[in-house]
């Protein structure tokens, strides 16, 4: 089984510093823990395409994306991954129900599931970069960062069949449907980079509120 890993859950709650709750939230926060874990059904996918650098993005198996950031990221590569994870529509009707009026429990009950979904995304990483023995897993990048735009989001779980797979869909706006769920493209190296891990990791946005340090 995974877990959420609870340091990374006080992060996304605010705590910083090595602060840690008190003990009446702290067993609260236990509690939303073992909920969230419990209503999860973790799944992912992925699929291998063609990888082509091109002025101003890059071409995944015939699909065609204008992404400057993208195809930086994916410099010296040979191929790429699209990728795929969610933790199933559980985790959405708990946390649906715990912001019906309890409002620390839905707070604790986000962050539970945002450190479990990277920890689902780590974990499936760890398993292709063993699959992909002998190359290397750039990290994750995925719709919405920089300039690879959301609305890819449906083509992209067309192309991982995603909706049959691990029963992910994107809404009419481009949104994750179960919500925490994850797509991405892994581009596949020859030589080393930086390591598999997403996230903060591949974001530019180095003000955010629950950046990781990742130096």
């Amino acid at each position: 089984m995974i877990h959420a890993p609870r340091p990374e859950v006080l992060r996304y709650l605010g705590y910083r510093g090595g602060a840690q709750p008190d003990q009446a939230t702290a067993a609260l926060l236990e509690a939303r823990i073992q909920a969230v874990e419990g209503a999860a059904e973790p799944r992912w996918t992925s699929v291998e395409v063609p990888l082509t650098l091109r002025p101003g993005g890059v071409e995944l198996g015939g699909w065609s994306i204008d992404s400057e950031k993208l195809r930086a990221h994916l410099e010296g590569c040979t191929a790429a991954l699209l990728f795929g994870a969610t933790l199933g529509v559980g985790v959405d009707r708990l946390i649906a129900r715990s912001a019906a009026g309890q409002v620390a429990r839905a707070a604790m009950d986000q962050a539970v599931a945002a450190a479990l979904i990277e920890a689902v995304c780590d974990h499936a990483c760890n398993q292709l970069a063993q699959r992909y023995s002998g190359q290397y897993l750039r990290p994750r990048f995925s719709p919405g960062y920089g300039d690879f735009p959301l609305t890819a989001q449906p083509e992209l779980l067309r192309r991982l069949d995603g909706p049959r797979k691990i029963g992910l869909t994107a809404t009419d706006t481009c949104l994750l449907a179960p919500i925490k769920s994850v797509t991405a493209v892994i581009g596949l190296a020859k030589t080393p980079g930086r390591c598999h891990a997403g996230g903060c990791a591949t974001c530019s946005k180095v003000n955010c509120t629950f950046r990781r340090d990742t130096k």
